[in-house]
């Protein structure tokens, strides 16, 4: 992950917006649950940072529990996964997994087309209860895109060397420290 610059809370809000009205009409709209989950994010210490992320910070991102969109298999646990193992289970779940999960299944097939938008993510989780028992080790976390990264890592377009955008709440440098995933450097950094 690449820090580019530090960036007021109004920046993140306006991009999100811009990118997920809440308004949007269409089946199983879940923009005004991404909202909130920004303004919960607000509240870490550490301030909101405009990022790079690469397809192995992507895959690493730490889901919460998503139960599928109201279908009958979850796809996320309680306890989280990271993108990867929830891409690993829908391609492992084959046509049941698909067949028991309607409507998170037109979600992901929707967005693996769908252009490269600004992922959001955290150094710590929210205060919901999506979040309160995940035990995965300390890292990038999700606030929003779910659907996207694992749909654009289904369709094979993480590879490549792509570079997404995205914006980070909370502080850079807990990635870094004993226990976090050591992957933030600043822009100066690259060579």
């Amino acid at each position: 992950m690449e820090i580019v610059t530090a960036v007021a809370y109004s920046e993140v809000h306006e991009a999100y917006l811009r990118d997920h009205p809440v308004e949007r009409a269409h089946e199983a709209n879940t923009n005004l649950y991404g909202e909130e989950n920004l303004e919960r994010a607000d509240t870490i210490p550490g301030g909101w940072w405009r990022i790079r992320l690469t397809r192995a910070d992507v895959l690493g991102v730490v889901l919460p529990w998503h139960k599928s969109e109201g279908g009958e298999r979850e796809l996320v646990p309680p306890t989280g996964l990271t993108v990867a193992r929830a891409a690993e289970r829908v391609r492992s779940g084959g046509a049941d997994w698909t067949a028991a999960n309607p409507v998170c299944t037109a979600k992901l097939r929707m967005l693996r087309a769908a252009p490269f938008t600004p992922l959001f993510v955290s150094t710590a989780p929210v205060d919901h209860p999506d979040y309160a028992e995940l035990v995965l080790p300390p890292g990038l976390i999700h606030l929003d895109g779910l659907h996207r990264m694992v749909a654009w890592e289904l369709a094979g377009r993480l590879g490549g060397g792509i570079v997404l955008d995205g914006f980070l709440a909370g502080d850079p440098a807990a990635l870094a420290r004993p226990g976090g995933t050591g992957t933030a450097r600043t822009g100066e950094e690259r060579a």
